[in-house]
């Protein structure tokens, strides 16, 4: 399961620093941002079924930061 959030993280220092406290509280999730797209994604891949987003949305909200599930969004044919 991969869990996609908007975020408004720009600096990859503060990138590095809420991996590290996320991969402390979720060692078995894969857990990176792509701040070079324009919604400063932060990826969240687990190998079950469940990723625990309310957790992780309150983790970065705590250490100062805005966080939104970013929706898959499949246009109509």
């Amino acid at each position: 399961m991969v869990e996609v959030f908007q975020t408004s993280l720009n600096n990859q220092n503060d990138a590095n620093r809420i991996i590290k406290h996320l991969q402390a509280l979720f060692p078995e999730y894969l857990i990176n941002f792509d701040l070079e797209d324009c919604d400063n994604i932060l990826r969240v891949e687990s190998s079950t079924d469940y990723i625990k987003v309310e957790s992780i949305m309150e983790c970065v909200q705590n250490k100062g930061h805005e966080i939104a599930v970013l929706l898959d969004i499949v246009p109509k044919k």
